[in-house]
């Protein structure tokens, strides 16, 4: 009578979906099931709970104003009706085959998604906008993904890959706006040295005690360079060499 008797398994973090007669029956929680199965109409289907991550690369697509580039992003998505995920596809292969099956379709889904976010981007905003590409807009991916059962909990830009020819002229532009960045900073220096100079002879101007202290200073530097003699009257100062 063992021959009669089906023995199923339900591993954790996955459920069980059950048909007999390629109609669906029961569905399963983790553990393990024995039932009698004389005229072998049993199958059993276990979908996983958990995420499961896509990475999809070397993605080619026009910018907005014609530059050629290639991108990268992952997602990760999970099947939240199973039973509405394994209408959707052939079951005359197992779990494995149809799951295959269904990132594929995933795949081509969120590729012409993203594609059609990118292309409205002039190359130039790219990076510079990068945050709004956060998302992905997933919301209106999700609404595609929910006739199958799938919802998508992540999706992302990972990197851009523009033509060397265009990188370098990117460099270009950006090595340009550094300098252009630092002459601005070195022009405003300059003109408040330029306005703080003027303000100080416009300080200095007319004050007697200002002329005396330099008139000294003067004298000092004179000093330094040898033996002198030096007549200080109250109304001229004769300087002797």
């Amino acid at each position: 009578m063992k021959i009669f008797r089906k023995t199923f398994q339900v591993k954790p973090n996955t459920t069980g979906y059950l048909y007999r007669n390629n109609v669906l029956e029961q569905k399963l929680n983790p553990g393990v099931y024995r039932y009698w199965d004389f005229k072998n109409q049993l199958e059993l289907f276990c979908l996983p709970l958990t995420s499961k991550l896509l990475n999809i690369t070397n993605q080619e697509v026009l910018t907005k104003d014609n530059i050629a580039f290639r991108f990268s992003f992952y997602l990760t998505y999970k099947i939240v009706d199973g039973e509405k995920f394994l209408n959707q596809f052939s079951l005359d292969k197992p779990v494995n085959y149809v799951i295959n099956e269904a990132e594929r379709r995933i795949w081509n889904l969120a590729q012409l998604h993203v594609k059609n976010i990118v292309v409205n981007y002039e190359s130039e905003e790219l990076n510079d906008k990068r945050s709004e590409l956060n998302g992905l807009k997933k919301e209106d991916l999700n609404k595609q993904m929910s006739g199958y059962g799938i919802e998508i909990d992540e999706i992302e830009i990972k990197d851009f890959t523009f033509p060397r020819s265009i990188q370098y002229l990117f460099s270009k532009h950006l090595e340009a706006k550094i300098r252009a960045k630092s002459d601005l900073e070195n022009a405003k220096t300059a003109v408040a040295t330029a306005r703080a100079l003027k303000n100080a002879a416009d300080m200095m101007k007319g004050d007697e005690n200002i002329k005396f202290f330099q008139m000294l200073e003067t004298i000092s530097k004179i000093a330094e360079k040898g033996k002198h003699t030096f007549m200080i009257g109250d109304i001229q100062t004769w300087i002797k060499k």
